[in-house]
C-alpha cells in the first residue's frame, strides 16, 4: 500500500483527527500495513516493544499467560482502535500477547514515530493517555465485578459493553453484535467458566433478552439494550 492510500485511510480514524497533514504523512511513511487471518499471534509475551498497532478492520484480543499455563484476557480492541500503546514503561519487552480474533488489517507504527507525535501534538498525547487510563479503569472495574457481582451480571455487562462499542442498531431498540469469541474466551473476559457462559446465554435467549442462532452464537441480537442492562443490575 503506497503512502497516499495510507493517508486516505488513516485520515478517517477518529484517534488521528487531531494530527496535522504532516504528522499523518509521517505515520503513513513509517507504518507497515499488515493483513493477518483469524487466530494469528501478532506479538507474543516476551516480544521486544517496537511498534504501536492501529486496527483498520478486525478485532484483537490482548491477554497474559500465567506460569501455570492459564490465560487471562485483559482487553479487546476493534476497528480504528489502538493496542500496544502502553510504551511509557521501563520495560523493553511486552508482558502480554496479542491475537487476532477475526481476519484483521492493521498498521504497525514504530515507537519512535509514535513518540514524535506525542511530543509534537499535546492534544494527541492527551487522547493516548486517556486510552491508557480507561483501560486501567476497566481492569479495576473487572476486579470489583468479580468480588461484588454475580456471574450473570458480569456476562450481561459484557454483552452491553460490546453493544455500545461495536453494536449495529437495528430498528428502534434492537442491536446486533458480533463479538467473534467462543464461550471459553467470554469466560476468560468475564471471570466465569465456559459452562456458566453457555448456561446464562441460553437463559437470556429463552427469556427473549437476546437472540442468536445455533451455528453463529458469536452474533447476538440484543432485543433492548436498556432493558437488558437494567436486568443485569437487578438479577
Amino acid at each position: 500500500m503506497n503512502t497516499s492510500v495510507k493517508i486516505i485511510t488513516l485520515r478517517e480514524m477518529a484517534i488521528l483527527k487531531t494530527l496535522t497533514p504532516n504528522q499523518l504523512e509521517l505515520i503513513a511513511e513509517s507504518a507497515t500495513f499488515v493483513h493477518v487471518p483469524k487466530n494469528s499471534i501478532i506479538y507474543d509475551t516476551g516480544s521486544k516493544m517496537e511498534y504501536v498497532y492501529l486496527i483498520e478492520k478486525g478485532s484483537v484480543k490482548l491477554g497474559i499467560t500465567a506460569s501455570c499455563g492459564k490465560t487471562l484476557t485483559k482487553a479487546l480492541a476493534y476497528d480504528h482502535e489502538l493496542f500496544g500503546e502502553n510504551i511509557f514503561t521501563v520495560d523493553k519487552y511486552t508482558k502480554e500477547y496479542a491475537e487476532s480474533m477475526t481476519e484483521c488489517k492493521f498498521y504497525k507504527i514504530p515507537i519512535s514515530t509514535f513518540h514524535t507525535l506525542i511530543v509534537q501534538n499535546m492534544t494527541f498525547a492527551t487522547s493516548i493517555m486517556n486510552i491508557i487510563v480507561q483501560r486501567l479503569q476497566h481492569l479495576e472495574e473487572r476486579l470489583q465485578n468479580f468480588v461484588f457481582r454475580k456471574a450473570k451480571e458480569r456476562i450481561v455487562d459484557f454483552i452491553c459493553r460490546t453493544g455500545v462499542r461495536k453494536g449495529i442498531k437495528i430498528g428502534i431498540k434492537e442491536c446486533l453484535i458480533d463479538h467473534g469469541m467462543s464461550h471459553k474466551e467470554i469466560a476468560y473476559l468475564t471471570d466465569t467458566s465456559r459452562q456458566t457462559v453457555a448456561r446464562i446465554l441460553n437463559e437470556l435467549k429463552k427469556e427473549n433478552f437476546i437472540h442468536y442462532g445455533s451455528r453463529k452464537s458469536s452474533k447476538i441480537l440484543i432485543r433492548d439494550m436498556d432493558v437488558l442492562r437494567q436486568y443485569g443490575l437487578v438479577s
